[in-house]
């Protein structure tokens, strides 16, 4: 099942905070940018934050899961901390700054 164009809409919209913040659409799904790194995927209507030491740290006890099949496991953000729009963008910004910068493309 595909994700719905308004659930990335929503997630956005809560973490527009965290700075430049897109999103694009994969194989039906979507990849969350912030500062033109991925840091979550929304797969099946689910918020999967890339995992790091800094982010694992922030969330504290959190499910894991594989956005499909196959995909390193990684923090699996419920619905109801999505409403947290202050908790959820620091999330994305702590996440963001653990990250390595993308790699450039030959």
């Amino acid at each position: 099942m595909a994700s719905q164009q308004s659930t990335v809409d929503f997630i956005l919209d809560q973490i527009h905070g965290a700075g430049a913040v897109h999103a694009k659409k994969m194989f039906g799904e979507y990849g969350v940018y912030c500062h033109g790194k991925m840091v979550a995927l929304v797969c099946n209507d689910q918020l999967y934050v890339k995992p790091s030491d800094a982010g694992r740290t922030f969330v504290g006890d959190c499910e894991e899961g594989a956005p499909y099949p196959g995909a390193r496991p990684c923090l699996l953000i419920s619905g109801d901390q999505w409403d947290d729009a202050e908790w959820l963008t620091r999330l994305i910004a702590i996440s963001a700054a653990a990250l390595p910068a993308p790699k450039k493309s030959k």
